[in-house]
């Protein structure tokens, strides 16, 4: 029915064209926004069955929590983009939770990869204005890339410089194929086959929205991903 009327939009005067043509777009639109509704709301069922069957209490209920609550960040934030809407302003929170979290939900991952994840946590009981949900997206962002693209022992260091928390995540870096490595990347970004780089944009946007910042630097001695976000209370 659509192409029909697109090509009657094309015989009408250009006014009564361009409105049917207006109509048609705002059609699809609307049937595009009623589709992602759906399928929104379909995701937010299940989402609302596993918080209610995660145990109160127990050794594997926090690092469920935190993937939970990031899956209910994300639906938040489609919400957003599909219907409109106002991000709901950074409150306080202390970080260690989540980060110690992060670090545990990629322990078995790992391990998966033959690979080693630990934390080094030299700060005192820093406070920051980024959300907890925000702040675990980053981390498992980092980590995941720092698991699938480098080497190594993955090594998150936590540590305050001044009025700001610097979060910082290395790994060994493409290892010691790592030159080859670097032309495969830069030949998939060419062909366009490669489909990555949506977690370094999330790590960035948490960085924005904290007043902070967010530098990748790849080296031979390895890769090193550092996540900064000012203290509560800091000149921003």
């Amino acid at each position: 029915m659509l192409p029909e009327l697109s090509e009657l939009a094309g015989g009408l005067p250009i006014a009564a064209s361009f409105a049917m043509a207006t109509g048609i777009t705002a059609l699809r639109e609307g049937r595009r926004r009623s589709s992602l509704n759906e399928a929104m709301h379909e995701l937010r069922r299940p989402l609302q069955g596993l918080a209610l069957s995660l145990p109160a209490e127990g050794p594997g209920s926090r690092p469920a929590e935190a993937c939970l609550q990031m899956a209910v960040a994300a639906v938040e934030r489609l919400d957003r983009e599909i219907n409109g809407g106002t991000l709901e302003a950074p409150a306080a929170s202390v970080p260690r939770p989540a980060v110690e979290a992060a670090v545990d939900r990629w322990r078995r991952p790992a391990a998966a990869f033959g690979r080693s994840i630990s934390l080094e946590w030299r700060a005192r009981d820093p406070i920051l204005q980024t959300r907890p949900a925000e702040l675990a997206q980053a981390l498992d962002n980092l980590i995941s890339n720092g698991l699938v693209h480098g080497s190594g022992a993955v090594v998150v260091e936590v540590a305050e410089r001044g009025e700001r928390l610097h979060i910082v995540v290395r790994d060994g870096g493409c290892g010691e194929e790592g030159r080859r490595c670097r032309r495969m990347l830069r030949a998939a970004r060419i062909d366009g086959r490669d489909r990555h780089g949506h977690g370094l944009r999330i790590v960035r946007r948490v960085a924005a929205r904290g007043g902070g910042s967010f530098s990748l630097h790849r080296s031979s001695a390895g890769t090193e991903a550092r996540l900064e976000l000012p203290l509560a209370g800091a000149d921003r």
